[in-house]
C-alpha cells in the first residue's frame, strides 16, 4: 500500500510539474509575440525560428522562472537593445524613424519616380 501511496504521489507531482511548465510556456509565448526578432525583423520572437530569438525565448523563460514580471522582462530588453525589440515601439523622438522612416523613403520613392517622369515627358515632347 505504501509504494501504490509513494507513485501516486510521484505522479502528482509530474502533473503539478507539467501544469507549471505549460503555463509557463503560454506566457512566454504570449511575451514572446510582443517583440520582435532581432534578425528577422518583419517576424515577432514567437515565430521566428533564428538562432537569436531562439535564445531570446530562453532567456525570457529563465527571468520568468526566476520570478521577474513581464514588465521588468520588457524594460531589461529595451535597455539591453533598445526599442527596437519592441514590435510595437512606443511614439517618442527616439522611434520617430521607426514609425514613419517607411512612409519618408516612399515619399521620397514617388518623388523620384515623378521627376524621372516628368523629364523623360519633356526630352521626348
Amino acid at each position: 500500500m505504501k509504494r501504490l501511496a509513494v507513485v501516486l504521489a510521484i505522479f502528482s507531482c509530474f502533473r503539478l510539474f507539467a501544469s507549471d511548465n505549460r503555463e509557463l510556456e503560454k506566457r512566454v509565448m504570449a511575451l514572446s509575440r510582443q517583440l520582435r526578432c532581432l534578425v528577422c525583423q518583419n517576424e515577432t520572437l514567437a515565430d521566428s525560428q533564428a538562432e537569436l530569438a531562439a535564445d531570446l525565448r530562453k532567456q525570457i523563460r529563465e527571468q520568468m522562472r526566476a520570478g521577474r514580471n513581464d514588465t521588468e522582462i520588457v524594460a531589461f530588453l529595451t535597455d539591453r537593445y533598445g526599442d527596437f525589440v519592441l514590435y510595437r515601439p512606443p511614439l517618442k523622438p527616439r522611434t520617430y524613424v521607426l514609425w514613419f522612416g517607411p512612409f519618408l523613403l516612399l515619399g521620397g520613392g514617388l518623388f523620384a519616380l515623378y521627376r524621372s517622369l516628368k523629364r523623360r515627358a519633356a526630352n521626348t515632347g
